[in-house]
């Protein structure tokens, strides 16, 4: 399985790495605004929020405004349908622990995590949860699989075995783990895991 971004990556990619034999995740950012993507001047500023520590020209999104976020996200999984993708990955779903500028509350999280794996769903895409591991037990009904940043690291992973209980896939990766520290624990809680690089090239050392 390939997980590559929606405006970086042709159809034509998808419909080679399909002759491959391999599955295609859509990446798209929903939980925050990037200022280089063609679509970044349909976000208003009333939804634009703080900076994202360590990302530039990244900013939080007010979620709690999903009459003017539905039909951005919804022209953005339309497209990722047109490309023929697989599935989508949402990123940055967790805002309500972190400092956006709104106050958002797990609720508020909760709503929008629902409403986007419902999207997905509608354009006959499998879907994953990433991270937001605090409410992974209640999204499990709705997202088809899981993708996790770290949770060896922080120390979060069974948080995310709901989904494993229900027979869906965790797939995790860690940044700065060794193989060594973290690969067993893995196997144990059947996730399939790896470690990459922050800069996420295809670098990779699987565990299994």
């Amino acid at each position: 399985m390939y997980d590559v971004d929606l405006f970086d990556t042709t159809a034509r990619q998808v419909r080679l790495l399909h002759r491959q034999g391999r599955k295609v995740t859509c990446y798209i950012d929903a939980g925050s605004w990037e200022n280089w993507r063609p679509d970044g001047r349909r976000f208003p500023r009333s939804v634009i929020g703080r900076k994202l520590q360590g990302w530039p020209g990244e900013r939080w999104l007010d979620i709690r405004k999903l009459n003017i976020l539905q039909p951005l996200m919804r022209a953005r999984v339309e497209r990722c349908r047109r490309k023929r993708f697989d599935a989508v990955e949402f990123d940055n779903v967790d805002g309500y622990q972190n400092s956006t500028g709104f106050r958002l509350s797990a609720a508020d999280q909760l709503r929008y995590n629902v409403f986007l794996a419902n999207l997905a769903h509608r354009h006959h895409l499998s879907v994953a949860l990433k991270n937001d591991v605090d409410q992974a037990a209640r999204l499990q009904p709705y997202f088809d699989w899981s993708l996790d940043e770290q949770c060896f690291q922080y120390q979060e992973c069974r948080k995310l075995l709901p989904f494993i209980r229900h027979r869906k896939p965790v797939f995790e990766v860690e940044y700065a783990l060794s193989r060594q520290r973290f690969c067993r624990r893995a196997d144990g809680l059947r996730f399939n895991a790896m470690r990459k690089r922050l800069n996420l090239g295809p670098w990779r050392r699987v565990c299994s």
